[in-house]
């Protein structure tokens, strides 16, 4: 096997301009339209064809090798988080309260990048390469995934693998995570409203203290991981909002608490499940109160398929060395890339991205990433795109 190099110093600037463009501009889930026409515009400049229409802001590049073969679906989240920037970079966000908090921006850029070096090798591709440029992943439990394959994304061109490709600041640039099956969580949400009855601080006998109660219902809802759950098998919850309350001498009639729960398996999803509703239902009367309850399944767990996990860290020890490849635990992240993985075979890893000392984590206002990476997984997406078709062409061969 050969290896695609880049070395093309323009196509790396050209590269790195369009991710720090979306980086100055980003937009949330759902209102991706000027990141849309950038790419299709980058797309149009470099002679690759595509097609629109797929939960409104999504592309889908389609580059058609020389060569009979199947075909392989590489997927880019496009969209933006609701948060104020303050990594302090010089191409931070100019949009208030909008910021690429989780590398959509360099996952879109690298896409392009591979889109293009794949269309430039075109006449020795055996196969066919989709370049999925997917809105709204950020937006669960909607998402954006489901809807483009609703919308007919994959109708004409069934991809044999889909592989997905996401920065990760865990890891130090040039090394790549991934594991057979689940390598992100479930991630489902939740809504809590607790209605007591307020009145005046001083007179709480005449009262039923909402946010007494509330603090019960968050006491209590940790004990499901501590004391239901397996301790063997991973589950998070998390309560990530609460509100509630007037002032400091009236007593809350109503408090709202939002948070999330993860978990690997579908097993321990159910059992973190059904002990929630138990309990907050039995608060509710042990208290004398009432308790709404939203809650919404999110994301499925991201299951790779062994054999497509298997290849991606072969081929990162082919290229960069049995290094390059370490093994790492999952993640009780969520990512709408799973709904892909419960279609179709595939595998989603992890590009090491880290700029060392003073790394913040996905998701975090002061998030960055080490831009050196960009260029190596444009490399690496490139090679192992080709390395999983030349696989599945030797399978129809065997």
């Amino acid at each position: 096997m050969t290896k695609t190099t880049l070395n093309n110093e323009a196509l790396i600037k050209e590269i790195l301009a369009f991710r720090r463009d979306l980086h100055l501009n980003p937009e949330l889930s759902g209102e991706e339209f000027e990141t849309s026409k950038k790419i299709q515009q980058k797309l149009t400049e470099h002679g690759i064809p595509f097609k629109t229409g797929f939960a409104k802001t999504g592309v889908l590049g389609i580059i058609k090798g020389a060569k009979p073969g199947k075909t392989v679906a590489l997927r880019a989240d496009i969209d933006a988080l609701p948060i104020q920037e303050q990594s302090g970079v010089e191409y931070a966000s100019t949009v208030d309260g909008k910021m690429h908090a989780c590398g959509h921006d360099a996952h879109t850029a690298m896409l392009l990048g591979a889109g293009i070096l794949l269309h430039e090798q075109k006449e020795n591709l055996a196969g066919t390469v989709l370049l999925v440029f997917q809105p709204a992943e950020e937006n669960s439990p909607v998402g954006g995934a489901q809807r483009m394959m609703d919308d007919g994304v994959f109708d004409e061109f069934p991809p044999d693998v889909v592989l997905g490709q996401h920065v990760w600041p865990d890891l130090p640039v040039g090394q790549f995570g991934v594991r057979p099956g689940p390598i992100m969580g479930n991630s489902d949400r939740f809504t809590i409203v607790v209605k007591g009855s307020g009145g005046h601080a001083s007179m709480p006998h005449q009262t039923n203290d909402a946010i007494i109660i509330a603090n019960q219902v968050i006491t209590t809802l940790q004990t499901i991981v501590s004391r239901n759950v397996d301790p063997i098998n991973p589950a998070v919850l998390t309560i990530g909002k609460i509100s509630g309350g007037y002032r400091y001498n009236v007593i809350a009639d109503r408090v709202t608490l939002e948070g999330s729960i993860r978990t690997t398996s579908n097993e321990t999803k159910n059992v973190v499940r059904e002990r929630f509703f138990k309990i907050l239902n039995g608060l509710a009367e042990a208290m004398n109160a009432e308790i709404d309850i939203e809650y919404l399944d999110g994301y499925p767990a991201t299951v790779n398929t062994p054999e497509w996990s298997n290849r991606i860290k072969q081929t990162a020890t082919r290229l960069y060395g049995k290094e390059s490849a370490p093994d790492v635990p999952p993640s009780m992240g969520g990512e709408d890339f799973s709904r892909f993985l419960q279609k179709y075979p595939g595998a989603y890893y992890w590009l090491g991205a880290s700029i060392g000392e003073g790394q913040k984590p996905l998701h975090d206002p002061e998030f960055k990433l080490d831009e050196r990476a960009i260029p190596l997984g444009i490399e690496f997406m490139t090679e192992v795109t080709i390395d999983t078709l030349n696989q599945l062409l030797e399978r129809e061969t065997e």
